[in-house]
């Protein structure tokens, strides 16, 4: 670590003091998230007036995925649908994200009206999936896993799953955390080969330029290190020690009463009348190493596979560094679109420049210069801004089924 011994002695005491005791701690662990009493479907998106399906499908490595299947608030799940979308959502979300708006302005009711048969994806250990087929979620491997887990085991089974069903290759849509899965899973020939155009928010695969306060504050403090340190596996900031970490987090150096701002940048047009009913679904939980992860593209300025240390990396890597994910692997062939903004502090222009260069293929690009990372996905006018573009760069593709 590059943490003094006064900073990890601060840090330590500060996050020890969440854990006052083994008993406080199991405490906080009863906390992990119980099985909703209902699905997604029951839950946010049939009370819209949508039909909407369960479905479950299994990764390599033993992980019950969630997902939805959604159609047209005038049809029914028995009539013949268009080309299948999938949407993979960002950190700390899961497949609500993308109908926490009213039905005319959320993308997945938007899709499923303009007759695309709608998949919802949902990653492992968030709150719509259904465990492991050994694991507990106490057990400390549940939450061994980052988002190079979800790219090559959890994206690739979702993608798979829809590509099976369907019987054709589908388009996929993700935002954040949901594009760094996406790129580096498009650089697998097995994956890549069953979908047919990708549009990505906010797309991420370098994060040295990012300038997000809050983030920047975690990473120089190593805040990642010290809870795996520490033996925290899970992050769920709904749980009583979670939230207590976001209030040891919020002093007079970070504007708590603009938490979103520190960590996204400047949003010009969040709907923030309906942030109540946000903070209904969100966040989901996501795992310490994930996160962990993340700060080493931070600090390390890498699209690159977990680093464990270079012994452990040569055990499981036959390499010291970990390898890298090649964007020039992702066939010229694949149709690809991109939506960022000026105000984005995780989705750097500069590093969207460097994810640029390395692509075989020139994306169709859209950019707005006020929107911030959550305006992709949240915006009061998301749909004239950002969806429209993306159904026009699909319908361009002239491989759009219809009803």
């Amino acid at each position: 670590m590059e943490l003094s011994v006064a900073q990890a002695a601060l840090t330590v005491a500060l996050l020890s003091s969440l854990l006052l005791s083994a008993e406080d701690f199991n405490d906080a662990s009863s906390l992990r998230r119980k099985s909703p009493v209902a699905g997604l479907c029951t839950q946010l998106i049939e009370p819209s007036g949508f039909p909407c399906s369960e479905h479950k499908t299994q990764t390599k490595d033993g992980f019950i995925l969630g997902l939805q299947r959604v159609s047209s608030s005038s049809g029914n799940l028995r009539k013949q649908r268009g080309s299948p979308v999938l949407l993979i959502h960002g950190l700390f979300m899961a497949g609500d994200a993308w109908f926490l708006d009213t039905t005319n302005q959320s993308l997945g009711f938007i899709l499923a009206d303009r007759g695309f048969d709608v998949w919802v994806g949902n990653v492992r250990g968030t709150r719509w999936c259904h465990g492991h087929v050994s694991l507990s979620e106490k057990d400390r491997e549940f939450w061994d896993w980052s988002w190079q887990e979800y790219a090559l085991y959890d994206l690739r089974e979702m993608i798979r799953y829809v590509y099976t069903v369907t019987n054709s290759r589908l388009f996929v849509i993700g935002h954040s955390q949901g594009t760094i899965m996406s790129l580096a899973a498009f650089t697998q020939p097995d994956i890549v080969e069953m979908v047919g155009a990708a549009a990505l928010l906010c797309p991420i695969t370098y994060l040295n330029h990012i300038t997000a306060r809050l983030a920047l504050r975690l990473v120089k403090m190593h805040f990642d290190q010290v809870i795996l340190a520490l033996g925290i596996h899970e992050l769920n900031f709904k749980s009583d020690w979670g939230t207590r970490i976001m209030d040891m987090m919020c002093d007079r150096r970070v504007d708590c009463d603009d938490m979103l701002t520190s960590i996204t940048g400047k949003n010009c047009c969040f709907n923030s009348s309906r942030i109540d009913f946000y903070l209904e679904y969100e966040p989901h939980p996501s795992s310490a190493k994930n996160l962990n992860h993340l700060f080493q593209m931070i600090r390390e300025g890498t699209f690159a596979m977990y680093d464990y240390g270079r012994w452990k990396n040569m055990k499981r890597y036959g390499q010291l560094k970990p390898p890298k994910f090649d964007l020039s692997q992702i066939p010229s062939s694949l149709p690809l679109w991109m939506g960022y903004g000026g105000n984005d502090a995780l989705a750097d222009i500069t590093d969207l420049q460097h994810t640029l260069k390395e692509l075989q293929s020139k994306p169709d690009l859209l950019y707005l210069e006020n929107y911030g990372h959550l305006d992709f996905l949240l915006s009061t006018r998301s749909k004239e801004d950002v969806y429209d573009r993306i159904l026009t760069f699909f319908n361009s593709l002239g491989t759009v089924r219809s009803y």
